[in-house]
């Protein structure tokens, strides 16, 4: 019988599920791997559509809840291991900074990203989700100069979703290495969960790139 404690990841290596696995060792969360070749297109599969018709990586599944988007998942599953203490609870003032950053990541951040990466003509401030590329940048520089991590002295699970953004988005040039973003980055990539985690994709990236031919 399924325990009804574990959570199930949706997972491929080397993608956004990568932050949400290291996030579920943070926790000491139980789960299972429902691994995808998405070299071989198995998210776009129906059994996988059936769990996300966007075709995207992570989703997690709870006894009956099944969450996807990112930001939802980080939020999620911070809350069910309180024990943790990644997770301000409700009644503590760093609560509501931390939504507002973890939404900051799916609202502003992502969109931002994407439209550099594209070469895309920015829209007009006033009809940007996120202002303009280097306003939204300056935002997050300003607030991990008080660092150690997003809400200064203490690290939640909003530190496991950044740091490995910061990691992966200054690797392809995407965001520039200020000082700032590459010491946060190396504090969060030196945890071992990080550490552990990316051994283990790059061996099964190799192996999914075999199986699909590459």
């Amino acid at each position: 019988m399924t325990d009804p404690n574990r959570i199930t990841l949706y997972y491929s290596p080397q993608t956004r599920a990568t932050g949400t696995r290291i996030l579920l060792e943070e926790l000491g969360a139980p789960y299972d791997l429902h691994v995808l070749n998405m070299k071989a297109g198995q998210q776009r599969e129906p059994a996988y559509l059936a769990i996300n018709p966007l075709g995207k990586v992570p989703a997690i599944r709870h006894g009956e809840a099944l969450v996807t988007e990112q930001v939802a998942i980080t939020i999620h599953l911070a809350d069910l291991y309180p024990q943790a203490g990644l997770t301000p609870a409700l009644n503590d003032p760093l609560r509501g900074p931390y939504l507002r950053w973890i939404a900051y990541y799916g609202s502003s951040f992502e969109p931002a990203l994407i439209d550099k990466f594209m070469q895309r003509e920015p829209a007009p401030v006033t009809q940007s989700p996120y202002a303009d590329y280097d306003t939204m940048l300056a935002a997050l520089e300003a607030q991990l100069s008080k660092g150690p991590y997003l809400l200064g002295e203490r690290m939640t699970a909003a530190d496991v979703l950044w740091g490995v953004a910061f990691s992966w988005t200054m690797m392809f040039g995407i965001v520039p290495k200020k000082d700032v973003f590459v010491r946060y980055a190396d504090r969060m990539t030196a945890r071992p969960a990080f550490q552990r985690i990316n051994a283990e994709d790059a061996e099964m990236a190799a192996q999914h790139a075999k199986a699909a031919g590459g």
